[in-house]
């Protein structure tokens, strides 16, 4: 290699640093605004993928320019290491969701939503025979964009999955003013129609540790609004028995709010919303929700569309009841945007049926 050569490939090696720095500012300022503005917002996730996959090639560039060989081994098999954590884990992840799955059935009532990881754990031992029967048989050419459709939408909905988690991550993370006029404790089923699930009781301890907190912080302790309807098969409601369960640590009755009309999320945030209006005298109140972290994304959600200007604070949920509480999470997202998933399969469906006519014509 000649000196002009050299020099001209310093001069782009640079210039390519510098086009990436940029880009990796770019995407950050605009995760770190887009977030701190409205952290619901399901984009977010994906601008933040954005931004890792170009600061890991940014640093790759930096220890490749200017990093001794002892860093650029270390470098490289750190990141050889995380594709094959990623690749391990996807190869047994159907034995995973199915340990998990035994778990819950142990500890959790056998309904519908408590079998998810069961069924996705299934579902992905009869796509991997799918994959092997699909190959073993050998079809037409114009058959395989058919073939194809499958596990094209499992593709689709693997990033909307994947969206989802990382909005969900983030969404813990929500700065804590402690300046709040309400805090609204979300409800849930109750134990013999009248006392608080271990659950529910979560919720109910994190709104008071919280308001206590801001008190020390600020002298202002803000009013709990318990919501919750009562169920069919309820004795009282669960705002009420959220009440009788706050009340035992020594929770002024005054600085309790009941809204036990609602039967839902949505119904939570709109009518505790209604209630914190009527008494706070306007809609210039601050509020914080209350619900546990795998519930935060949808609820915080929800909020929005019930025009509550509030983010949320997660309680902890034990650990194995953490993927089958997600994966029902997870549907109840699809459901709330499930036009432009229908569409999005819809789309791939039509492009794999014209795109086997098109193959079977130009065959014959």
């Amino acid at each position: 290699m000649n000196l002009t050569e050299l020099i001209f490939q310093k001069i782009s090696s640079h210039f390519a640093l510098f086009l990436v720095t940029i880009s990796l500012i770019f995407f950050f300022a605009l995760f770190f605004w887009l977030w701190l503005r409205e952290p619901r917002r399901l984009l977010n996730g994906n601008i933040l993928t954005i931004s890792l996959a170009i600061l890991a090639f940014w640093l790759s560039i930096i220890v490749y320019e200017y990093g001794p060989l002892w860093l650029r081994l270390l470098w490289y098999d750190a990141l050889l290491a995380g594709i094959l954590i990623i690749l391990l884990i996807s190869s047994v992840s159907w034995l995973l969701l199915l340990w998990n799955s035994y778990f819950v059935l142990k500890h959790e009532s056998h309904t519908l939503p408590n079998l998810l990881t069961l069924f996705l754990g299934l579902g992905l031992v009869a796509f991997w025979f799918y994959g092997v029967f699909t190959r073993w048989l050998h079809v037409p050419v114009y058959l395989i964009p058919i073939i194809g459709i499958a596990p094209t939408i499992a593709f689709y909905l693997l990033i909307v999955m994947y969206s989802f988690l990382i909005n969900l991550f983030l969404y813990q993370f929500v700065p804590k003013k402690y300046h709040e006029d309400y805090l609204i404790v979300l409800g849930a089923g109750l134990i013999n129609g009248e006392t608080v699930t271990p659950l529910l009781a979560k919720r109910i301890d994190r709104a008071i540790t919280y308001a206590q907190k801001q008190a020390a912080k600020t002298g202002n302790f803000p009013k709990i609004i318990m919501s919750g309807g009562q169920g069919s098969d309820e004795k009282i409601s669960e705002a009420k028995a959220m009440e009788n369960y706050a009340l035992t640590f020594a929770i002024p009755r005054e600085m309790i709010l009941l809204e036990d009309k609602s039967k839902n999320t949505y119904e939570n945030m709109l009518f505790s919303k209604k209630l914190a209006e009527d008494n706070f005298g306007s809609k210039n109140f601050k509020a914080k929700f209350f619900t546990n972290n795998y519930h935060l994304l949808r609820a915080g959600i929800l909020a929005k569309q019930a025009g509550l200007d509030a983010n949320g604070v997660g309680a902890k949920t034990r650990l194995y009841y953490l993927p089958t509480a997600t994966l029902r999470e997870f549907a109840g997202i699809c459901i709330l945007h499930k036009k432009r998933h229908l569409a999005v399969i819809l789309l791939i469906i039509l492009f794999s049926l014209l795109n086997a006519v098109l193959s079977y014509v130009n065959i014959r």
